[in-house]
C-alpha cells in the first residue's frame, strides 16, 4: 500500500460522498478513507431522533453502512453490500457526535468483509455492523 493508492482511496470517498444524496442529507462528513479503511462523523440532530427521543436505528445504520461502502470501494473498484448485520449496543442521543469506522478484515477475489464500529464522542459503543461486499463491473477513475 503505498500513499498514491490512498491518495486514490481518498479522491473515491470523496466522489462518491458528493454524489450519496442520503448521507449528505444527513449529514455525515468524512474524517478519513485509506485502502480497506474509512471513518465517517455525523452529529444527531432533532431531525434523527426517533418516537423514543434518541436517534434512530436506521440512521445509525446508514452511517455504518456508508463507512462500509467507501471502504469497500476504496480499491479503485466498484463494490456493493451483499450483505449486513448491525447489533445496536446503547442508545444514540440528541447531541451526539457519531463516528463510524470501517475496517477491512478480509478481500480477496470479489469478496471482502468489513466490520463498522459506532461510538459516540464519548468513545461508547453505540453499534456494530458488519458488512459483505461484493465487486462489480466498473471503477471509479480510469487506471
Amino acid at each position: 500500500m503505498t500513499n498514491k493508492d490512498n491518495e486514490l482511496a481518498k479522491a473515491i470517498g470523496s466522489k462518491m460522498l458528493e454524489s450519496d444524496n442520503a448521507s449528505k442529507h444527513l449529514g455525515i462528513a468524512i474524517e478519513e478513507v485509506r485502502l480497506g479503511y474509512a471513518r465517517l462523523s455525523m452529529a444527531v440532530t432533532q431531525s434523527h431522533v426517533n418516537g423514543h427521543k434518541v436517534a434512530h436505528g436506521g440512521l445509525i445504520f446508514t452511517l455504518a453502512d456508508s463507512a462500509f461502502a467507501l471502504a469497500c470501494n476504496s480499491y479503485n473498484q466498484n463494490a456493493l453490500a451483499q450483505h449486513c448485520t448491525i447489533t445496536f449496543t446503547a442508545p444514540g442521543q440528541l447531541g451526539d457526535q457519531l463516528m463510524a469506522e470501517a475496517i477491512e478484515r478480509h478481500n480477496a477475489g470479489r469478496s471482502g468483509i468489513y466490520d463498522v464500529k459506532v461510538t459516540n464522542q464519548n468513545a461508547d459503543l453505540i453499534a456494530e455492523f458488519r458488512g459483505n461486499s461484493r465487486t462489480i463491473k466498473g471503477q471509479h477513475f480510469p487506471n
